[in-house]
């Protein structure tokens, strides 16, 4: 069996070392640091048969070019992993993306447990990701899960058959820790001039919301508010009811007054920012740049282009919605909850426009991850 790889944990491995001059940045400098001195610098500048030429190489290589890393996130509808490049300071480069829909939040018993067949589906999922991501070079898989596993009732009986029959612990998120490394993806996205940050994301088990100035939010909040979630629970005819949705959309402007306010009384941003898919489709339904121009093309959604969308595919069944740009066909069937949500979100924000951040959750915990080190 394979070894255990264990999400977030810290590997210890033998560190070489040089004597440097400190005060000192940027791997060119250490063509003149690797000299007696403080010996903190991460490479042996004595190595016998090894020139100082290779030495200085090799540790530009590893400042430039990092490291590899999975991330495999074992969501309410996937099971995605995502292959990057990265390195402590730079922006992780994409490599490959990888997902199978599973719509674990759907095999839920009357008990509150994944299903056996689900459970099975899943370590299937993760076995097979994780053959990817080591053939793709991979020198860590960080596992995670959040809203239908971290809800279920036998969610550590579920990982532990995870861990022992492929080798990988998947680490819970709390809902608040969504909300945290989101808005840490966020705020590297924007910087620090975009000021403060209300940030906004959509899952299919929970909305996560946070606001700040800083890479810790002053607040962030998970509301079991997902678009799945509301689907299976007030949506459940195709095409929805209508007077269900007049109803929902009652009900969600209560659920959202009180955390409205926490989000409000922090102070009024001055950047509004949205992620994941469910914004994307909607931006792009309301006429945003497709994903082939790029992540650096600027996107927005308006409450009003929301308010005309959610009339038009409202009326929709899921096939036909599902053969609209933008809309992939394992979302096709909660797109209408996923407006709603961000819909009645806006109006508790008293939100007129918001941009689409590219992004994530799986960036931030990228970004946490090269932050406390990787060794």
């Amino acid at each position: 069996m394979r070894a255990l790889v264990r999400v977030f944990a810290t590997v210890t491995t033998v560190t070489p070392r040089v004597r440097c001059v400190p005060n000192q940045r940027g791997p060119d400098h250490l063509i003149r640091r690797i000299r007696p001195g403080c010996g903190r610098c991460p490479i042996r500048a004595n190595l016998p048969g090894i020139s100082r030429a290779a030495v200085v190489t090799a540790v530009r290589r590893s400042s430039v070019a990092g490291v590899r890393l999975g991330v495999l996130d074992v969501g309410s509808n996937t099971v995605h992993l995502l292959v990057v490049d990265a390195h402590r300071g730079g922006h992780p480069t994409p490599m490959s993306s990888t997902k199978a829909v599973l719509r674990l939040a759907e095999q839920i018993d009357a008990d509150g447990r994944l299903t056996d067949r689900a459970a099975g589906k899943l370590v299937e999922s993760v076995d097979e990701f994780t053959h990817i991501a080591t053939s793709s070079g991979c020198e860590q898989i960080m596992a995670f899960a959040t809203s239908a596993v971290r809800d279920a009732t036998n969610c550590d009986e579920v990982l532990a058959e995870v861990a022992a029959k492929t080798g990988v612990t998947v680490d819970v998120l709390s809902g608040t820790d969504e909300a945290r490394l989101t808005s840490l993806a966020v705020r590297r996205w924007y910087g620090w001039s975009a000021g403060r940050i209300l940030a906004l994301d959509i899952g299919g088990g929970s909305l996560e919301m946070s606001n700040g100035v800083d890479e810790e939010p002053d607040v962030a909040l998970s509301l079991p508010l997902g678009a799945g979630r509301l689907t299976r629970e007030w949506l459940p005819d195709d095409p929805p009811d209508r007077r269900r949705i007049s109803v929902l959309r009652d009900w969600l402007d209560a659920e959202l007054k009180v955390a409205a306010k926490q989000l409000s009384d922090c102070g009024k941003p001055d950047l509004v920012a949205a992620t994941s898919k469910t914004f994307r489709s909607l931006a792009r339904l309301t006429g945003a740049a497709p994903s082939s121009a790029g992540p650096r093309v600027r996107r927005e959604l308006t409450s009003s282009g929301l308010r005309q969308l959610i009339a038009f595919i409202s009326r929709m069944t899921t096939s036909d919605r599902a053969e609209l740009e933008g809309v992939s066909s394992d979302r096709a069937g909660q797109i209408v909850a996923g407006a709603l949500v961000a819909e009645a979100a806006m109006r508790a924000l008293d939100i007129d426009t918001l941009e689409i951040c590219p992004w994530a959750l799986r960036e931030g915990v990228i970004l946490r991850r090269l932050d406390t080190g990787l060794q």
